[in-house]
């Protein structure tokens, strides 16, 4: 990401940051780095780390202040929902944050600026270099702006997960049994995604990809949920 790119995102955002460095590394793939090794040492994969904890605590401090009714149980569903891989790719996505990443050339022709689980990495590395750079209460503010004002649209949240609402509507509809079966995984071992369909009755009426079986078979359940929805 060139300087001046670097600028415009922080305009973007309204986050002027103190050290630019960091926001450069939060948008370097490792991708970038194995095709320039000889100017660039290091990708955004710690800073994704450290983002997905700060993220962790803090999405964690605002369900506790704004469900005061909701279990433990609830809480760490509904927390699940926000901090998954659709989830923060879909924020990534609203922030435009795909424009900004450095990617290889390789990675740029498989679409990585639309991959969900590359925009969803992105997000968790701009939080780590935001709270390197100016501390929690920026990385809250930060987050009471773009984030938690959206929660509304965010799947799970109810404190049901997709999977489950499926299943109950398979049951009280006789649609028949849900089962779920990888179709492929695809990516090297350190990304894997996997795409998962779901049968509903012996027919498949969703698919869905993420990082992990459960975030794909939750995707594909949605696509499943939203097909059956006008049978009720």
């Amino acid at each position: 990401m060139k300087r001046d790119r670097i600028q415009e995102l922080q305009r973007q955002l309204g986050l002027p940051f103190r050290k630019p460095q960091l926001l450069r590394l939060a948008f370097t793939h490792t991708s970038y780095v194995n095709e320039h090794r000889s100017s660039v040492s290091e990708d955004n994969e710690r800073l994704e780390f450290l983002g997905d904890a700060v993220l962790q605590l803090l999405v964690s401090e605002h369900l506790f202040g704004t469900h005061p009714d909701r279990p433990e149980g609830e809480l760490t569903r509904m927390r699940a929902a926000i901090v998954c891989e659709p989830s923060l790719a879909r924020f990534a996505e609203l922030l435009d944050f795909g424009s900004y990443v450095r990617l290889g050339k390789g990675e740029e022709q498989l679409g990585g600026r639309q991959r969900p689980a590359l925009l969803a990495d992105l997000f968790e590395a701009f939080v780590g270099a935001l709270y390197l750079d100016a501390g929690v209460d920026a990385v809250r503010d930060f987050l009471r702006r773009e984030m938690f004002p959206k929660l509304e649209d965010t799947p799970g949240l109810s404190g049901k997960d997709y999977k489950s609402k499926l299943q109950e509507r398979a049951q009280n509809l006789a649609l028949g049994t849900v089962e779920y079966r990888v179709a492929e995984e695809r990516g090297p071992a350190h990304d894997r995604e996997f795409v998962v369909e779901v049968l509903v009755g012996e027919q498949v009426l969703g698919v869905g990809s993420g990082r992990t079986k459960k975030e794909a078979e939750q995707r594909a359940a949605e696509e499943a949920w939203e097909k059956t929805r006008e049978e009720e």
